[in-house]
C-alpha cells in the first residue's frame, strides 16, 4: 500500500520501519532522513501521495493540528482514503475528528496501541481499534504487521475508551508494586527476594515481573514516560467527569505523577513512581 505516516519519534519510527521492511511504500513527515521512504514537506503532502495516512502523535492537539492545522492532513485527502489515528488521545475528540475526516468521503480509524518501544520495534503491540468493520477489515494487513493482539473494540472513539481502560490499569498496578516493594523494603525485607516470591503467586504480573524488576535496580529509563502516563490518566479523569462517574484511585496515580512531574522526573520511566513514593518514606531515591 502506498501509507503515509506522521509522526516518527520512540513508537512512530520503528513501526515506519516495520512497514517499510514489509514492502509498503512510504510517505514521512518529520523524519530524520534515516528511513526508506519519500521526505514529505508537511501532513499535506503526506495526504497527497497517500492512500492510507497513519498518524502517532503525542497528544489530542498534536492529532488535531496535523489533521486540520495549517498543510494538514484535510488539505489534501482525496475521497477514499482511510486516516488511522494509533495516538493515544481524548475519545470524545477523536469522535469529532472522526466526523470532518468522514464528511470528505474518507474512513477514519482511531487504534491506539500498547506495548512500548519494545513492542513497537518488536511488531508486537496490542491494537485496539475503533470504527466501521469495513475500514478495521482494509487497515488489518497493516495492524498485521505491527502488531499480534488485534481487536476491533466498536465504532469510532472505542479504541481510544480501550486505551484509557488499559493505561488505567498500568498505572494503577505500578503504583500497587511500588509500594508492595516499599512496604518490604521499610519492613526489613530484602525487596528483590520479595518480587521474586511474589512472581511465583496469585500477586504474579508483567508489571511486577518488568517494572518490579526496573523498581529493584532503580534502573528508570524509558520505557513509557511518567510525564506521557499522566496525560492518558488525565484522559481517563476527564472522560470520567464527563461521565459522572468518580474513578478515585485513578485520580489519585494521577496526582503521584503530578507530583514526579514536579520533582522533575517527568521524562523517566513510568516505574519510577517508585522513587516518588520512596520520598515519602523520608528517602532519597534519586
Amino acid at each position: 500500500m502506498r501509507i503515509g505516516f506522521v509522526g516518527l519519534g520512540v513508537m512512530g519510527r520503528p513501526m515506519a520501519r516495520n512497514l517499510i521492511a514489509a514492502g509498503h511504500d512510504l510517505s514521512l513527515y518529520r523524519d530524520k532522513g534515516d528511513l526508506d521512504g519519500h521526505q514529505c514537506g508537511s501532513a499535506a503532502e503526506v495526504a497527497e501521495r497517500s492512500e492510507v495516512v497513519i498518524l502517532m502523535l503525542p497528544d489530542t492537539p498534536d492529532v488535531e493540528g496535523a489533521l486540520f492545522g495549517v498543510d494538514g492532513v484535510d488539505e489534501s485527502l482525496k475521497p477514499g482514503t482511510l486516516v488511522i489515528d494509533m495516538s493515544s488521545i481524548s475519545p470524545s475528540a477523536t469522535k469529532t475528528f472522526a466526523k470532518r475526516i468522514e464528511e470528505q468521503g474518507c474512513d477514519y480509524l482511531d487504534a491506539p496501541v500498547s506495548g512500548g518501544e519494545v513492542g513497537a520495534v518488536q511488531a508486537t503491540l496490542t491494537i485496539m481499534v475503533g470504527g466501521r468493520p469495513e475500514a478495521f477489515e482494509r487497515a488489518r494487513p497493516i495492524f498485521e504487521v505491527l502488531g499480534k493482539n488485534i481487536t476491533r473494540i466498536g465504532d469510532v472513539g472505542a479504541g481510544q475508551t480501550a486505551k484509557v481502560a488499559n493505561q488505567i490499569v498500568v498505572g494503577l498496578t505500578i503504583e500497587a508494586v511500588a509500594e508492595a516493594l516499599l512496604f518490604a523494603e521499610k519492613a526489613g525485607a530484602d525487596p528483590a527476594v520479595v518480587r521474586e516470591a511474589l512472581m511465583g503467586g496469585f500477586a504474579s504480573s508483567r508489571i511486577l515481573e518488568l517494572h518490579g524488576e526496573r523498581m529493584v535496580n532503580q534502573t528508570y529509563d524509558p520505557g513509557f514516560r511518567i510525564r506521557l502516563h499522566r496525560k492518558d490518566l488525565s484522559l481517563a479523569v476527564q472522560a470520567a467527569a464527563e461521565l459522572n462517574l468518580a474513578l478515585p484511585n485513578t485520580a489519585a496515580t494521577q496526582q503521584l505523577m503530578n507530583a514526579a512531574i514536579a520533582d522533575g522526573d517527568g521524562d523517566l520511566d513510568h516505574s519510577a513512581l517508585h522513587k516518588t513514593l520512596g520520598r515519602t518514606l523520608g528517602r532519597d531515591r534519586s
